[in-house]
């Protein structure tokens, strides 16, 4: 490529323009840096998503408008991780690496401007098919609510508000993809913070105005995906990679990424269809059943979204680029690198949820309309999910090892046989366990998942285990006991909960996650485990 304009190599910090308009770019940062930054942002955002769902349970409780809201929102955010974060990033993001190391700028941006019009014109279509099909997308989704003709037509009401929010959003993860090829996490990992500033103004500033008070909250759904779309155009532009859209199916990047996201759509996606499942049969339950699986989900979602997603973001840009340069042996200790450092922190983050359920859930949303009876029904659907919390996150970081060489066929057989097994879970535990064995079903389902995805890439001769394995999982696993035995003897009952003030709660969850935190970190230093030794270059 003596003749082309070279583009800055990708997951590498900003280029440098030079007088031949080629790009010079500085050695690529570490992966831990790179994750703890986008860690950092994932925490601010998953804070602020704990703290707008205090606000919509001391508003709305667990109650029919809860209940209808939540469907509106879970079903096209389940379309997102298909056609955003899921699917369409682990198909588009190895294509844009390939491009972005082999190509010139020209090549790049074409497909830029292909695959943004592309997406732009299919996702249009299918937003403007599901806002007439509201009801029977509902329906279908959450069939329990048609024997309530009022909360189905309140829900379809809502879907019409929320379902543009996908096309808004995609698009925001497309521009996220292309910041995070180079080396731009910050920007994506802080844009889901407007949705949870969107959502707690709309709840607070629109709920007096509405003849329906939870409506506000699907107004603010439409509002977040303007306000995200719209934050990262600036960044795109300052990088000289705004596309211009235009649709171009027969562009043979598109028609790559088409061929990778096909089965990718079933496969980067299971758990959430997994949890619509839970959705679906928590509908014919008892009324709240939707409610407290979402308020226990929220919590999972907070350790997995700061540690295995963190990583899991960073190191497919990374895993990409190795494999476009051949470079297997750096590929296989990038992955053990990320299931070492997704184990060091989520297995003592399982526990917790699992120790500290109802505290958690008391001083997070026991507020007016929660009641004791929805902390006790959660806490029970938060242990179940915390069991799986560790496989989730193992998802997270073991697919892209698939995706980066750009197979997605092998992760949609291996998500095909935990459907199949998180269905079976779902009508042997329904019975006895109501809406918690929903959850404990998408928790084993999960632990399938991750179980075949991870021996599949050992025997591939993908993932080799780098040595010291033996001595870490002692380090874990007595680090882990140690925090467990401390916070089972220090923590209250939780009853005694009930009767504090906030603050009371408060200071009492920071002091139990200080100690349990010192006493686990404090174990691993006695034992020698020091931060040097999680250092990975990208």
């Amino acid at each position: 490529m003596t003749d082309r304009e070279q583009l800055p190599e990708p997951a590498r910090p900003a280029p440098t323009k030079v007088a031949d308009d080629r790009a010079v770019a500085p050695k690529a940062g570490g992966l831990m840096r790179s994750g703890l930054v986008v860690g950092a942002m994932t925490m601010l955002s998953r804070v602020m998503g704990l703290l707008r769902d205090v606000v919509v349970a001391t508003l709305f409780g667990a109650g029919s408008g809860a209940d209808a809201f939540f469907v509106a929102f879970k079903i096209p955010n389940f379309m997102r991780r298909l056609f955003a974060e899921g699917a369409f990033n682990q198909a588009f993001v190895p294509v844009l690496s390939e491009y972005a190391t082999r190509g010139s700028k020209r090549e790049v941006r074409e497909l830029l401007d292909a695959v943004a019009g592309s997406l732009t014109a299919v996702l249009a279509l299918i937003t403007a098919l599901a806002m007439l099909a509201a009801p029977w997308l509902v329906w279908l989704f959450a069939p329990g609510f048609g024997r309530d003709p009022t909360k189905l037509t309140l829900t379809a009401d809502m879907l019409r508000l929320t379902f543009p929010y996908l096309l808004l959003v995609s698009l925001t993860a497309f521009a996220g993809s292309v910041l995070n090829t180079w080396n731009r996490f910050a920007v994506p990992a802080f844009t889901p913070v407007l949705l949870n500033f969107s959502l707690i103004g709309a709840a607070l500033l629109l709920t007096p105005l509405m003849s329906e008070p939870a409506m506000a909250l699907a107004w603010g759904v439409l509002i977040a995906g303007v306000a995200q779309l719209a934050f990262q155009v600036p960044f795109l532009a300052r990088l000289g990679l705004m596309p211009r859209p235009w649709p171009n199916f027969a562009h043979s990047g598109v028609k790559r990424i088409l061929v990778l996201m096909a089965p990718a759509l079933f496969g980067v996606s299971v758990s959430q269809i997994n949890l619509l499942l839970d959705t679906v049969l928590a509908s014919l339950l008892a009324p709240g059943s939707v409610s407290w699986l979402y308020y226990s989900d929220r919590l999972v979602e907070l350790p997995l979204g700061v540690f295995g997603i963190a990583i899991g973001t960073v190191i497919l840009p990374a895993l990409s680029k190795r494999h476009a340069e051949q470079a297997s042996q750096h590929f296989a200790a990038m992955l053990d690198w990320a299931v070492r450092a997704v184990l060091l922190l989520g297995l003592p983050a399982s526990l917790a949820l699992a120790i500290l359920a109802e505290p958690l859930l008391i001083s997070l949303f026991h507020y007016g309309a929660m009641t004791e009876h929805d902390i006790a029904m959660a806490a029970m659907s938060l242990r179940a999910y915390s069991f799986g919390l560790i496989a989730f996150m193992l998802i997270k970081v073991l697919a892209p090892g698939f995706f980066a060489r750009q197979d997605t066929k092998t992760p949609v057989k291996v998500g095909i046989i935990a459907m199949v097994a998180n269905m079976v879970f779902n009508l042997i535990l329904i019975w006895p366990l109501a809406h918690a064995g929903l959850a404990l079903a998408t928790a084993l389902s999960a632990c399938l998942n991750a179980g075949l995805l991870g021996w599949l890439l050992v025997k591939q001769g993908v993932l080799v285990f780098q040595p010291g394995w033996g001595r870490y999982a002692v380090q874990l696993l007595g680090g882990c006991a140690v925090m467990s035995v401390g916070l089972a003897w220090l923590a209250p009952e939780w009853q005694q909960w009930l009767g504090w003030g906030v603050w009371t709660r408060v200071k009492w969850l920071v002091l139990l996650v200080v100690i349990g935190a010192a006493a686990y970190f404090a174990w691993l230093a006695a034992l020698g485990v020091r931060p040097r030794q999680f250092r990975m270059r990208g």
